[in-house]
């Protein structure tokens, strides 16, 4: 039996060992993802033990060092934990900013007092975080923001807002950009900086959307303070650590395309099977190994230039490309999923639906917001056609 072979089915072994009851087949159930924090407020209490049982394990961030709480584990072992835990319907450990977005930039530019004191705590689920980027004349030009931060002996005293906060109304602390600088050029006065949301100057507005939810906030900064320690990378120097950022997010957003759920399993359920095993719908069949291939094409390509990133390569234009391209993807796959469930595709609410139909409903149509947050996706093309293809502006 090979090494990965043993880890697989070690791993299995595990799960199936450990796992709580309430959380077995509940992988498609947003609310049964442990998104970790301060007052996490389940509505599976299990949630917490699971998340704990799968920090101690290192699961909850597996490729990452295990000094830092991670797992230390290879791409490939990752890879067979992910499936594991899809086969048996189980939702991750933990989700959340800190492990997509703000915990890979501490590893690439953070010191290692920074890694110490906050790397743990996301691994651990101890710190749930929002980003603080954009700002109502700071979206797509974002380095117009105006949030300002005046150093004040050991503190930074900050004031501005941002705004689609997504999750601020739940979260313990905001990574953001501020300005601290006014002189020269825009993009050389800004400076990263993670913030306690836990204070009296800083206030949080959800915004409803239409599909019910309100992942989305307002934040409110007025005389909130941050620790100078707390910069990440350099003083008015925080324009390259947010790129690296972006190259996190949009890798994250583009990488909503990967499976939750097996798309041959799906029509089958719905539509049939032949006497031969395949799909009873033909048509669907070609879509759904067209989506298969060009997921796993796109995979591939962006785990290739994540590799090219521990490397020491600086993030470039394809951030934009991996960003329009797994929105488009993931629009598709969104689409094609309801499409397979027809009528049972389109409830809102009652007993006529699963949960896992109530779910794709909303997933659909918070599909939508793909094309539109971490940049849209008429600036990454105007960007691509800039940077990548040399067209004039």
């Amino acid at each position: 039996m090979s090494d990965l072979e043993t880890f697989r089915s070690e791993t299995r072994s595990w799960l199936e060992a450990n796992a709580p009851d309430a959380l077995r087949g509940k992988r498609n159930d947003p609310e049964a993802v442990p998104w970790g924090g301060r007052n996490p407020n389940y509505k599976y209490p299990e949630c917490a033990d699971w998340l704990d049982l799968m920090a101690a394990k290192g699961f909850t961030a597996p490729t990452w060092p295990t000094e830092y709480g991670g797992g230390g584990l290879s791409r490939e072992e990752a890879s067979v934990l992910d499936q594991e835990l899809m086969d048996l319907e189980l939702p991750p450990g933990l989700t959340g900013f800190g492990l997509s977005m703000i915990g890979p930039t501490l590893l690439q530019y953070g010191t290692d007092q920074q890694k110490q004191e906050h790397l743990p705590n996301i691994t651990g689920g101890k710190i749930r975080w929002c980003q603080g980027y954009s700002e109502p004349n700071a979206g797509s030009d974002l380095a117009s923001l105006a949030s300002a931060a005046v150093r004040d002996g050991d503190e930074f005293v900050i004031n501005g807002q941002k705004i689609w906060t997504s999750g601020a109304d739940h979260a313990d602390c905001i990574f953001m950009l501020t300005r601290t600088e006014t002189s020269g050029k825009k993009q050389a006065g800004i400076t990263f900086i993670l913030v306690d949301m836990d204070q009296d100057g800083v206030e949080v507005r959800p915004i409803l959307l239409v599909s019910g939810a309100s992942p989305f906030c307002e934040t409110f900064f007025r005389n909130a303070r941050a620790k100078v320690s707390n910069v990440i990378g350099e003083i008015n120097g925080g324009w390259t650590v947010a790129k690296a950022l972006l190259t996190f997010e949009r890798n994250m957003i583009g990488g909503m395309a990967a499976a939750r759920t097996s798309l041959p399993d799906l029509g089958a359920e719905y539509l049939g099977r032949n006497d031969d095993g395949s799909l009873a719908d033909p048509i669907l069949r070609d879509e759904i190994a067209q989506m298969e291939m060009d997921a796993l094409s796109f995979g591939l390509t962006v785990q290739r230039n994540a590799d090219a990133v521990k490397s020491g390569k600086q993030p470039g234009p394809e951030s934009s490309m991996f960003k329009y391209y797994g929105t488009e993807l993931n629009m598709r796959r969104e689409q094609l999923m309801l499409s397979i469930r027809e009528q049972q595709g389109l409830g809102w609410e009652g007993d006529g639906y699963s949960t896992d139909e109530l779910v794709q409903t909303r997933a659909w149509l918070r599909s939508r917001g793909n094309s539109i947050e971490g940049g849209t996706s008429e600036v990454q093309l105007n960007i691509i056609s800039k940077r990548v293809l040399g067209l004039p502006g």
